[in-house]
């Protein structure tokens, strides 16, 4: 026993420092060549460090780090793939290079697996950002689930005054718990989206302050009428109301708030988040009018749905948002289901969740929520964005309206007591009335 166990040592130690997923001795392991292309338009006299690459085993959460140039060896497996640089421009600015490959699939091989990956520039749009997204809905007493009391909270993140004019809601066509092989790819240039609402105006109409959010809803009524559990949106800034073609499944057209414009929804009733969170929700500047959008980016692709049964090709059409015209979006689902991001790294390297596992009964009266950075000294927040919902958000929070309005937390009507500016920072009694006011509430 003692020349067995002596025997097995150098196996032992280097199982043991394989902690970070890395494998560089070992024979059966997925050698990887990176290759980093810099944005067309950064300066050729920005100084760019020597990057950072992350290697993050989706099967085993483990993750290896190293550096740009080094020899790459992980276990083979399916990984999503980061990397970061600092970058000091001529001027002094100092800002950085990202780039992100999701659920590449790494054999076992002695040839280096090329993988090339497109950086990008982390730089801050200066218009609204997503500082929620409600889509789990709420509960009646019976336990069963509440539909039309969803929504999407903007913020103006920024110090001077924008305006919600022309500001496209979206929602991706694909899920981030199904993934196939799409063709064409047109995920680098666009989202594929399948439902878009539109913020109507003439370009100053909807003023949002430094500071103040921009409510749109699902149904924008009081639902503690229908639902005691729900709570009021009867005060929303706007609404995306359709008119159903199913007479058992008709929408409300609220009194009290306006309509978005429609420009494309792909149901034939009415609209309403997946409530489990599966799509990426987004926003958008869309510089040419609804006639020429439906006409001109319509996109036609190709899969296969593979059974037991057998191969089984699909052709679909949705419609395609080029990622120059995104403004702000967030990707979501849950860890026990996601496959990948639906949108470019450019636009989300991460993803955010309400609950841990498909149809999780704790979801309800959560959503997510963009996190604070910093409180400014007028007491208004300042939110964090970096393009990665897993940094950038804090999942399962009480939504926002749950707790300004102290309405039921639960589905026993239990009274929300927190108020708090992103689910976790909580609002000081000096601040509230400000919040309040910034909310519309």
């Amino acid at each position: 026993m003692k020349h067995i166990l002596l025997a097995l040592l150098p196996l032992l130690a280097l199982l043991c420092g394989c902690g970070d997923d890395s494998l560089s001795g070992a024979v059966d392991v997925a050698r990887v060549n990176i290759q980093i292309e810099r944005p067309s338009d950064l300066d050729s006299d920005a100084d760019v460090t020597r990057g950072n690459l992350s290697f993050r085993n989706v099967s085993s959460g483990l993750t290896s780090q190293w550096l740009e140039g080094d020899d790459i060896s992980v276990m083979p497996g399916l990984y999503d793939i980061d990397y970061s640089a600092e970058v000091r421009l001529p001027s002094g600015t100092v800002t950085q290079l990202k780039a992100a490959r999701r659920s590449v699939v790494l054999p076992a091989s002695s040839t280096p697996v090329n993988i090339v990956m497109q950086a990008y520039n982390n730089r801050i749009a200066d218009d609204l950002v997503i500082a929620e997204v409600f889509f789990s809905g709420t509960l009646q007493s019976s336990g069963n689930q509440y539909y039309g009391d969803d929504y999407v909270k903007l913020y103006n993140n920024t110090d001077h005054v924008l305006y919600a004019d022309g500001i496209t809601l979206w929602e991706s066509k694909f899920t981030t718990v199904d993934k196939y092989n799409y063709t064409p790819d047109i995920l680098p240039e666009a989202v594929t989206v399948q439902a878009l609402y539109t913020v109507p105006g003439s370009g100053t109409d909807h003023p949002v302050l430094p500071g103040e959010y921009f409510l749109l809803a699902d149904t924008g009524i009081d639902h503690r009428t229908i639902n005691p559990n729900s709570f009021d949106l009867s005060e929303a800034d706007f609404e995306w109301y359709d008119v159903s073609t199913k007479p058992n499944n008709l929408d409300i057209d609220s009194p009290t708030v306006p309509n978005l414009d429609k420009w494309y929804c792909y149901t034939l009733s009415f609209f309403v988040l997946h409530n489990r969170g599966f799509r990426a929700y987004g926003i958008s500047r869309i510089p040419v009018d609804r006639d020429t959008y439906l006409r001109d980016y319509l996109y036609t692709y190709n899969y296969d749905i593979i059974t037991e049964a057998g191969v089984f090709p699909m052709e679909t059409s949705a419609f395609r948002m080029p990622n120059e015209w995104v403004v702000d979006a967030v990707c979501c689902s849950v860890a026990s289901r996601y496959a990948w991001n639906v949108v470019d790294a450019s636009i989300d390297t991460g993803w955010t969740h309400c609950g841990t596992i498909d149809k999780d009964k704790t979801r309800y009266f959560h959503s997510v929520r963009r996190k604070v950075l910093y409180i400014n000294d007028n007491g208004t927040p300042v939110l964090k964005d970096t393009n990665d919902s897993s940094a950038d958000f804090n999942p399962d929070c009480i939504a926002s309206e749950i707790e300004l309005q102290a309405t039921a937390a639960d589905a026993n009507g239990t009274p929300c007591t927190t108020l708090t500016f992103d689910g976790i920072t909580p609002v000081t009694p000096d601040a509230e009335a400000a919040y309040r006011q910034a909310n519309h509430r």
